[in-house]
């Protein structure tokens, strides 16, 4: 038996590097393992997972992980389920028809539907608790799910709800007794989120992380602002066109300040890693991994599916791929079967055509064009199993001359999922226009980099300029509790 504090399963479908940096920031002791008896036995566990309901039982049921979860889950022994975790309590899912779930709630898992509706549902989105819950109090939460329970098909009345809605009301988290399941990932859902785990694990969290007040109304995803950080030899850099680069700053330093001030998400992108033929640098990533409470997007030099899996170990919850898709389309495909389409960003840096309307796909940091349609290219790696769209401008990047927002409505209304907005931001004008335009996130870096402007203050002058809700219009100072009574 271990002395951790807390276990974490072994799913092989999950991101455990940001689970783990959660629970360090808790004072939390923590260990992984796939060994039914240590699951069985632990004094708190953690189901975490990304990915297909499929491959997460089968997995579990190759260790009899299954029996041990049931058992505990049973005997309410306390135990933390995430994401996929959640759903691997249902008895099905139409993910994967005719696989058994653990059967432990009495209910189906379904896709979401909706004509325009923009899937995964990625982002922040209110979770509204009810008066009986016991550990999840109402607040913003991030997700990034395809399926999901509708509270309609919650039949068991021994769990208590907490909902969300998004093409209807689901289920955002669910306890009884000393078990608490979330579709959203607390460990990515800022101090609000370590609060809740906190809860769970009987502790206190006194950290002294900034709460986010204001922003959505049940049913909407917010808008997400994201520092972009590119990085080189260690170390931020921001330049024109990909080109003329100039120290920025320590990016573990800028990722942590960024999140207090509000960032939805990091972005990381090695901008030497393809051109220079290395991976990317993978100490970066586990230094601003254990930084952060919110999402980390990382690419750069992402050539191989193993590539992207030593970047998500190391902390990254989803992995952007770019030059090396283009080469190998496949490339796309097999990162999505293997850790999910809501951990696979297609980036695309695309160009003005110099001899046709419309834009192409440019290379190797734009220094090679490639004549390939950069719409068409989205869509394609939209069907192929991306989650997301990482849409850069090369003609804009760093420019300050605003997003190219023909081409982001030209992708945004042909592709179905998430689109971030990228290259040529000045001003918080600059970052309303690209949500205007259809874009899910928007992407900056110099406004950030050079102090000219916070990102709390940029979501402030974008909800009153285009009445966007936004999430952290106001900062407050963290107050955070303990278990409750």
């Amino acid at each position: 038996m271990t002395s951790a504090d807390v276990v974490i399963v072994r799913t092989g479908l999950a991101n455990l590097a940001s689970v783990q940096s959660a629970l360090a920031r808790l004072g939390l002791s923590s260990a992984v393992t796939e060994d039914a008896a240590q699951v069985r036995d632990a004094a708190r566990v953690i189901l975490p997972g990304v990915g297909a309901f499929g491959p997460g039982m089968r997995m579990l049921r190759a260790h009899g992980l299954d029996d041990a979860l049931r058992e505990r889950i049973e005997a309410d022994r306390p135990t933390l389920a995430v994401c996929l975790g959640m759903q691997l309590l249902c008895g099905e899912s139409e993910e994967s028809p005719g696989e058994t779930g653990l059967g432990i709630v009495d209910a189906p898992v379904r896709g979401f539907a909706g004509e325009g509706l923009t899937v995964p549902h990625m982002g922040w989105n209110r979770v509204s608790a009810m008066d009986a819950a016991r550990l999840v109090t109402s607040g913003e939460a991030y997700f990034a799910n395809s399926y999901r329970i509708a509270r309609a098909d919650l039949r068991d009345a021994d769990w208590t709800p907490s909902l969300c809605g998004y093409a209807g009301s689901f289920v955002a988290a669910m306890e009884r007794g000393n078990v608490l399941a979330c579709q959203f990932h607390p460990e990515l859902s800022g101090a609000w989120g370590l609060a809740l785990i906190a809860r769970w694990a009987g502790t206190e969290f006194t950290e002294p992380l900034p709460v986010f007040e204001g922003g959505s109304s049940a049913g909407q995803l917010l808008p997400r602002i994201i520092p972009c950080l590119d990085v080189r030899g260690g170390r931020i850099v921001k330049g024109v066109k990909f080109a003329n680069l100039r120290d920025a700053g320590d990016p573990v330093e800028r990722a942590a300040l960024y999140e207090r001030e509000g960032a939805d998400e990091i972005v990381i992108l090695d901008v030497s890693a393809t051109t220079e033929e290395r991976a990317h640098a993978v100490e970066t990533v586990e230094r601003v991994r254990a930084a952060i409470a919110i999402p980390l997007t990382v690419g750069g030099g992402v050539r191989r599916v193993e590539d992207a899996a030593r970047l998500l170990d190391a902390g990254a919850d989803k992995v952007a791929v770019n030059t090396a898709a283009v080469s190998d389309p496949g490339i796309i495909d097999a990162i999505s079967e293997r850790f999910g389409r809501q951990c696979t960003v297609l980036a695309v840096d695309a160009a003005q055509r110099t001899d046709a309307d419309g834009w192409e796909v440019v290379v190797r940091s734009g220094t090679e064009r490639t004549g390939i349609d950069a719409v068409a290219w989205c869509i394609e790696g939209a069907a192929r199993g991306a989650g997301e769209i990482l849409l850069t401008s090369w003609d804009r990047d760093g420019t300050g001359e605003g997003y190219d927002l023909a081409l982001l409505e030209a992708v945004c209304g042909r592709v179905g999922i998430p689109v971030i907005a990228s290259g040529g931001v000045s001003s918080s004008a600059d970052l309303g226009a690209g949500l205007r335009a259809g874009a899910s996130a928007v992407l900056a870096a110099s406004i950030f980099h050079d102090g000219v402007h916070r990102v709390v203050d940029v979501k402030r002058e974008v909800t009153e300029a285009t009445g966007i809700p936004m999430r952290a219009c106001k900062v407050k100072q963290a107050s955070h509790e303990g278990a409750r009574p």
